[in-house]
């Protein structure tokens, strides 16, 4: 018999994921280009930079497959926002980052176990110091989109622009 996944935990993910998609998707280049005040990035990269951290903490950190299906083939150095603020990306690219990032997770969900979760991560060739378990990886991914999620609709609301739901 296989052990259940974690899916049954983050059972709101998919959604808050899908809305945040399809109010990005909506965006116009100027909409994109809002700051929720001039020392922090435009929506754009904020949007980049939560997928990328997707592709960052679950390919590069916790060894999933899928970085290179994504546009982030080099997450832990050339992140949107992070390590770019010159090429900007529009309504498009950042929906198919969304779900191109999205679908890493949806593995994840079905893949991992609660026994899993338990086991501490490590990358070999990095500082000794960046051990995680499994489930404080997912944890912060998950947290990580929700933060951002709220940052963003802060911009939006401001702009009287249509927020992000995941409670409808």
């Amino acid at each position: 018999m296989t052990a259940p996944s974690i899916r049954p935990a983050y059972v709101t993910w998919p959604t808050l994921n899908r809305r945040l998609r399809d109010v990005v998707a909506g965006l116009t280049e100027a909409q994109l280009a809002l700051r929720p005040s001039p020392d922090r990035w435009p929506l754009w990269a904020t949007v980049g930079h939560l997928a990328c951290q997707r592709v960052f903490w679950l390919c590069d950190f916790a060894g999933e497959p899928g970085a290179d299906t994504t546009p982030f083939t080099n997450a832990g150095y050339d992140c949107p926002g992070d390590d770019d603020l010159e090429h900007v990306l529009g309504a498009e690219a950042l929906a198919g980052a969304l779900d191109s990032t999205f679908r890493i997770v949806e593995r994840c969900l079905d893949g991992w176990t609660l026994a899993m979760l338990e086991e501490g991560l490590r990358r070999e060739d990095w500082d000794e110091s960046w051990v995680h378990t499994r489930g404080a990886v997912i944890q912060r991914v998950f947290s990580h989109d929700v933060y951002h999620c709220a940052e963003l609709n802060e911009t939006l609301g401001a702009a009287g622009l249509a927020q992000i739901d995941p409670w409808d």
